[in-house]
């Protein structure tokens, strides 16, 4: 049974007992996950480095120090 049929049976019990719905899923979750995010954003600037694209950058590094590595082993 998925996340949202187990929510929708939860609904459908409630309302037939009359009690207020159960609160949808994932909600604090995704709160969690925002929260986590912008903490990590803050330690970025207070630690003075970029806040945003740190992920990317690397990989774009990574990467092009790769393919020239290549490109020199070739050469070789």
């Amino acid at each position: 049974m998925t996340v949202t049929q187990q929510y929708a049976l939860d609904v459908y019990r409630a309302a037939q007992r009359g009690e207020a719905a159960p609160p949808a899923p994932l909600l604090d979750e995704a709160a969690a996950v925002r929260e986590l995010r912008d903490y990590r954003r803050f330690r970025a600037v207070v630690a003075e480095r970029p806040a945003r694209g740190r992920i990317r950058a690397a990989l774009a590094r990574r990467l092009s120090g790769h393919r020239g590595h290549r490109g020199h082993a070739a050469g070789c």
